[in-house]
């Protein structure tokens, strides 16, 4: 089975169920600012979740990227992905448990063909006051799956979500197939890492709201989410071992061999090099171009996530002996790959190979100045007849010059020196601590419908028109991210903002605010949007629904909310700081001052 036939099939299968066919969102979450990626299918959905009305209904099924950098350590074995593909069906207070269970099971035994007698499931056993999950376990007796096939599980293994630091969230019930391999032990059950068992989809049911301080509240109404990874899957439907063996990255990995001119006695170290390029330069191609933000190699959030999945790649290649301008070649296959699929690829070709050269370009420079460093302390060490490069500097090798740490020992064993391992793995601790607090992980996010909150969302509307109107109409969306006390609003524009400028944009944001005019909300086509004059980077079916916000005489654009019923008590609209935010894009933060 191929990656474009599951797609069909599974899309096809939830519109005889009365679902309704979406676009997948933007891989850079819209007003979130709790993560930096998409990392679910869910993530977009969330105000719907929350109550929101979806314009496309209470059924919904699409096709969602994600990206989840927090096992990236572990890319290169046979399953981890910093970039996947998930297919995922909703009900927004629509059905519950029992038929989500039952088309599941349905689509498994008789559209994928898998037997009834190797699919095991695990069900929440319970745990903090909630109660186990009993009705799940009632749905999969009913379909013959007997009690010895069902586990109950604690939180850690059936619990998903929120997919910030609050928002919606569940038990859930996961379902596996058991493969033709022995148990690595007694213990052995569905969850095992030992392959015996293999995850194929996870049905998550959203009874619960996770507030801030930690505690859950019932929802106002029931979710289902669910989630079937398409590598995984067609990994499993084509009977092999391994993502790295399916079509979606054959061709790539076939590539990373023709270029490599020399290769390491460790044949495990060089195949998972090879997986590692492939792994990360697919991500990094679908994160450059995405079509509703433009994210470039940099020093914070997105941008370093992408910077580093880029330099991995490249350290990884020195090791394979390849030469410079390799990332290109292999962005040329991955974009041939996906373009049916994600036109956006092709329509981004320039910019995404501009960037990845670039960035090669950049590290190859770094890397000749790490060299250079620690050759000098090296020297000094020497000198002073030490014998152990302190794990600070070789974490400082790794930050400022990306060395990775066996890399820095390599060099260190090559003249007689050893490396504090040690004090190199507290001092990546501490790193790790300092970027999370770091990297755009703040209070509230989607799941927080506060009254600040909203008063915000509306408040970017204003925003964008009114650079609109002062800087002209190549002014474009690039990003926003809101939180309980500030909107950050970027751009496209080639230029710095005069003082003058900035003053007009605020006038006009408050001038819209004191007239107290009214927001309402249509529900149309993206092709009756366009033709409305609605405000909105249009990417999908022409016939799909959308929200459209209109406010007043002065705004229209297409969103899904929420905003505040009228501008009038918003608050002064105040810009704190004008700045660059990349090449050709502004950023913006303001906030709304009562």
């Amino acid at each position: 089975m191929t990656a474009d036939t599951l797609r069909k099939l599974y899309l096809e299968f939830f519109k005889s169920k009365g679902h309704a066919i979406i676009s997948g969102a933007s891989l850079i979450p819209e007003n979130d600012p709790t993560v930096l990626f998409t990392t679910a299918g869910m993530h977009p959905l969330v105000p719907y979740l929350m109550g929101e009305k979806h314009p496309a209904g209470t059924r919904l099924v699409n096709v969602q990227k994600c990206v989840r950098t927090g096992d990236i350590d572990a890319v290169g074995d046979a399953s981890h992905l910093t970039f996947f593909e998930m297919l995922g069906n909703w009900s927004l207070g629509d059905y519950f448990k029992k038929e989500a269970i039952e088309w599941s099971y349905e689509f498994l035994t008789e559209k994928l063909g898998f037997s009834p007698d190797k699919i095991y499931v695990t069900v929440f056993e319970g745990e903090d006051d909630i109660p186990a999950d009993e009705e799940s376990v009632e749905v999969w007796k009913s379909l013959g799956i007997p009690e010895s096939r069902i586990f109950r599980l604690p939180k850690e293994d059936n619990w998903w979500g929120p997919a910030g630091q609050t928002g919606p969230c569940g038990p859930d019930t996961e379902m596996f197939i058991e493969m033709d391999k022995p148990k690595c032990g007694a213990d052995c059950r569905p969850g095992c890492h030992c392959g015996k068992y293999v995850e194929i989809w996870n049905d998550v049911f959203m009874q619960y709201n996770k507030r801030e301080d930690g505690s859950y509240e019932l929802l106002k109404q029931h979710n289902v989410d669910t989630g079937m990874g398409l590598e995984r899957t067609i990994c499993m439907m084509n009977g092999l071992e391994t993502v790295y063996d399916t079509e979606l990255f054959v061709p790539i990995v076939e590539k990373i061999k023709e270029l490599s001119a020399g290769r390491p006695s460790d044949e495990d170290a060089a195949v998972r090099s090879e997986r590692i390029i492939a792994d990360h330069i697919r991500t990094a191609v679908f994160i450059l171009g995405d079509p509703r933000a433009e994210v470039r190699p940099g020093n914070l959030g997105a941008n370093y996530v992408l910077r580093r999945l880029i330099r991995s790649s490249v350290r990884h290649a020195k090791a394979l002996e390849i030469k410079e301008g390799y990332s290109v070649k292999l962005a040329e296959i991955i974009i041939e790959e996906y373009k049916a699929a994600y036109p956006e690829l092709e329509e981004k070709r320039d910019f995404i190979l501009s960037e990845l050269s670039q960035e090669e370009e950049r590290f190859a420079k770094t890397l000749a100045s790490g060299q250079r460093e620690f050759d000098k302390t090296v020297g000094a060490l020497l000198k002073h007849g030490q014998n152990i490069i302190s794990g600070r500097l070789a974490f400082k090798l790794y930050d400022t010059y990306g060395f990775p740490l066996e890399f820095t020992e390599d060099l260190a064993a090559e003249v007689g020196l050893e490396v504090d391992r040690e004090g190199y793995n507290a001092a990546f601790k501490k790193h790790q601590e300092l970027s999370k607090k770091g990297e755009g992980v703040f209070k509230g996010g989607l799941a927080d419908h506060s009254d600040k909150t909203t008063a915000l969302h509306s408040a970017t509307h204003l925003l964008h028109k009114a650079l609109k109107n002062v800087l002209g109409d190549h002014i474009n969306q690039r990003g926003s991210n809101i939180t309980a006390d500030r909107l950050r609003f970027d751009f496209s524009h080639p230029a710095k903002m005069t003082p003058e400028e900035i003053q007009q944009v605020e006038d006009t944001v408050n001038k819209v605010i004191e007239a107290d005019l009214p927001v309402t909300v249509d529900v149309m086509t993206m092709e009756e949007a366009q033709e409305a004059g609605a405000i909105a980077l249009f990417s999908g079916k022409y016939d799909e629904k959308l929200k459209v916000y209109t406010i007043g005489d002065f705004s229209k654009e297409a969103c899904g909310g929420p905003h505040v019923e009228r501008t009038g008590g918003m608050g002064r609209f105040r810009i704190l700081k004008e700045e660059s935010s990349s090449a050709g894009v502004r950023r913006i933060r303001a906030v709304l001052e009562s």
